[in-house]
């Protein structure tokens, strides 16, 4: 155990964050601990954007479903994928990278990219006493997003970070546990011990919630992915991100 792991293990949500904007230099941090991230083939395949104007920030908020915390906090964030600068590149050497570009293995990299950075990111503004947020509603609607970041061509908003000095305290929500995600030299497909293992988790889960409550909530895990995943959201991604040049080949 050292400081990292421990800020690590620590980790939760943070939707309160007091009034306090993060400094230049505390940003300039955070963003140059993301660029540590490893990168696959050192393509670099992203772009953060920082968004300080109030009335961006309003509208990424209720694109988001008018959660508060993306526009009350230290500093947003949002992390795309970005080939861009590499179509550009292609142009001014000369070199035909259009059908790189396109492939759905440059998507994996620059979304792989992006999220390794992010995480370095979080864990930076972990280190240094702030809590943070991941905001995927920002994918509600990414043709918005994009018009209020005026994104060109080749760069899609992938999700936002909200940075900041906790309000409240949070507690740390219990992960599954490391036997249902960890296996040994293969994949263990065995349905009974996975539904055991499931079976424990939920009552972890419903036990977290009911304290945490006071008694109004005790959700299963299982039982909220099932309802998440039997509907249907944000369908129009796959024409989004072939209409942005991912994807396609």
């Amino acid at each position: 155990m050292n400081q990292t792991i421990e800020t690590i293990l620590n980790h939760r949500s943070v939707r309160q964050f007091n009034n306090e904007a993060l400094s230049d230099e505390q940003i300039r941090t955070i963003v140059q601990s993301a660029q540590a991230a490893s990168t696959s083939s050192y393509i670099q395949a992203y772009t953060i954007i920082g968004v300080k104007d109030p009335v961006k920030k309003k509208k990424l908020a209720e694109i988001a479903g008018n959660q508060s915390y993306v526009e009350e906090n230290g500093h947003f964030f949002v992390f795309c994928a970005d080939l861009y600068r590499h179509e550009n590149i292609g142009r001014w050497e000369n070199s035909d990278v259009i059908h790189s570009l396109e492939s759905t293995e440059k998507f994996m990299v620059a979304l792989i990219d992006a999220s390794l950075a992010a995480q370095n990111a979080s864990i930076a503004a972990e280190s240094m006493g702030m809590g943070i947020c991941y905001i995927g509603g920002i994918r509600n609607d990414l043709e918005a997003v994009s018009e209020v970041l005026e994104l060109p061509d080749r760069v899609i908003p992938l999700f936002g970070l909200a940075v900041g000095y906790p309000a409240g305290d949070s507690s740390v929500k219990p992960r599954l546990p490391m036997g249902a995600v960890y296996h040994e030299d293969v994949y263990n497909a065995d349905e009974a011990g996975m539904r055991a293992e499931l079976d424990r988790y939920d009552e972890t889960i419903s036990s977290y919630y009911h304290e945490r409550t006071g008694g109004k909530r005790s959700d299963r895990w299982t039982g909220q992915m099932a309802k998440m995943l039997s509907g249907k959201k944000r369908m129009y991604m796959k024409e989004f991100v072939q209409g942005r040049g991912f994807d396609k080949r």
